[in-house]
């Protein structure tokens, strides 16, 4: 009972005390106010670090390490395909391309594993997901190894086949899977830190409103009592103290906002469209090396033929469609779509990119992707009818040529119309990423500086009334 009637004689039974408790209920306020945007704001910044710096780079690391498997197991079909016998008949360019990619690939791919490696610490699952990719790449390239090796001397072309064989099924089984997973793993872990993060902004923004309303209405009290008790119309220093708390408010409001926004149009505009485009990329480097195995093994050409349908409906999904048919179905889903974007009778990683356009010139870019990927399909096409009409060596030039108007001609030129519309998105996320962290970094300070400015202020409003009371 002392201690209340300590704070109450303190704080309520008296003008003074009444005066004191109303100034230290805004002190308190605007303290709490300025703790909450100082954590929201340093919990925001570590957002944007951990998105730029951890997760995306994961994503698009194992993207990119499957995009690589896939290219170099079709540049280790193409050297077979063009080496010749023992090198004689030997197709120049495309065996010297094939051989130049091969080597890029298998870097890129030590690059990735080792990035991914540094990236799975911590995370058992992704560890031992790492582990067996970088085990069975090992086999993966002695399996390849050996099949260049039986490649060289001459009649040794149907071992090598039998080699590169065993290499593809491992690659189709094992490596392949193992890096998708990585993915898809990768891509969870974002996808969990964005709703995580999304979901802290939103009861920031809220907390944040609600007490600078609860500060707001409390300096509005000690404005009216002032005015009412010591017979004053307005208080400057009360006054000016409340714009600031306002402005304060409306800036930590926005900055949070802004922060927000940003990470939505990093996440959803931007890196779903190049996890996508990454995917079909991936997905396009294999369709291709299946075309390259349906050429180099015989035996196996209804299966790669299936295959390269398989995807073909992964990129571009024609309900019912079969090689025969693809071609023209995919040119009549086109029109439509093309006379009304809600039209849904394609789907795959085209569908779900177009499904998300965003940015200025994105859909155009999209669209000519499309077209050139129609190109490529109709090349395949050719290629088979060769094929039938038994011209296998017009096929295999057909096939792994990069002279204008061939097929890897055409494909480098859909390859090249992916990378434009991914280059978009990707400038479109660092564009996001950079404005977010701008927004913490410029307003939220202000915001802060405001709110130690309003303490003053109210300090130095009500210094001449506490000296009435000496």
């Amino acid at each position: 009972m002392d201690a209340w009637a300590a704070l109450r004689r303190r704080f309520w039974a008296t003008l003074p005390a009444r005066l004191r408790l109303l100034h230290v209920s805004t002190v308190s306020l605007a303290g709490v106010l300025a703790l909450l945007l100082l954590l929201a704001g340093l919990a925001a910044s570590g957002t944007w670090d951990a998105v730029a710096d951890r997760d995306s780079p994961r994503t698009t690391s194992a993207a990119d390490l499957n995009l690589a498997l896939n290219n170099m197991d079709a540049q280790a079909a193409n050297i077979l395909l063009s080496s010749g016998d023992a090198g004689k008949g030997r197709l120049k360019t495309p065996y010297e391309k094939a051989v130049g990619f091969y080597g890029d690939a298998r870097t890129a791919i030590g690059h990735d594993l080792r990035t991914l490696a540094v990236a799975a610490q911590g995370d058992r699952t992704d560890e031992r997901t790492v582990e067996s990719l970088t085990d069975d790449f090992a086999e993966y390239q002695e399996l390849v190894g050996r099949a260049l090796e039986n490649d060289s001397r001459t009649g040794g072309k149907a071992s090598a086949i039998a080699d590169y064989r065993d290499a593809t099924d491992l690659l189709q089984r094992k490596l392949l899977p193992e890096s998708s997973e990585l993915v898809a793993s990768n891509n969870r872990a974002f996808n969990t830190l964005y709703a995580q993060a999304r979901s802290a902004l939103s009861a920031q923004i809220a907390a944040v409103l609600a007490l600078g309303v609860l500060l707001l209405a409390v300096l509005g009290v000690l404005q009216w009592y002032v005015a009412r008790r010591f017979r004053r119309i307005l208080n400057p220093g009360v006054l000016a103290a409340t714009v600031c708390v306002l402005l304060a408010t409306l800036l930590g409001a926005q900055a949070l906002s802004e922060t927000a926004e940003d990470l939505r149009g990093a996440r959803r505009d931007a890196f779903d469209s190049v996890v996508a485009l990454s995917r079909a990329r991936a997905i396009a480097y294999d369709a291709n090396a299946d075309e390259s195995r349906y050429l180099l093994d015989q035996e196996r050409r209804d299966q790669y033929g299936r295959a390269f349908l398989e995807k073909s409906q992964k990129l571009y999904g024609v309900r019912g469609a079969t090689l025969a048919t693809y071609d023209d179905e995919l040119a009549a889903t086109w029109r439509a779509y093309r006379s009304d974007r809600d039209d849904l009778r394609f789907t795959g990683e085209f569908r779900r990119e177009l499904d998300n356009i965003t940015f200025p010139g994105e859909r155009a870019a999209a669209e000519e992707a499309v077209e050139a990927y129609a190109v490529y399909e109709r090349d395949d096409r050719k290629i088979r009818a060769l094929v039938a009409q038994g011209k296998e060596r017009e096929a295999v030039a057909f096939g792994i040529s990069w002279q204008p108007g061939m097929s890897n001609a055409h494909f480098g030129a859909w390859l090249a119309a992916l990378g434009k519309v991914t280059d978009i998105n990707r400038h479109h996320f660092t564009a996001s990423v950079r404005a977010g962290r701008s927004a913490v970094g410029d307003l939220l300070p202000w915001a802060l500086g405001l709110l130690l400015v309003a303490v003053a202020l109210t300090a130095l409003g009500l210094r001449p009334r506490y000296a009435e009371f000496r």
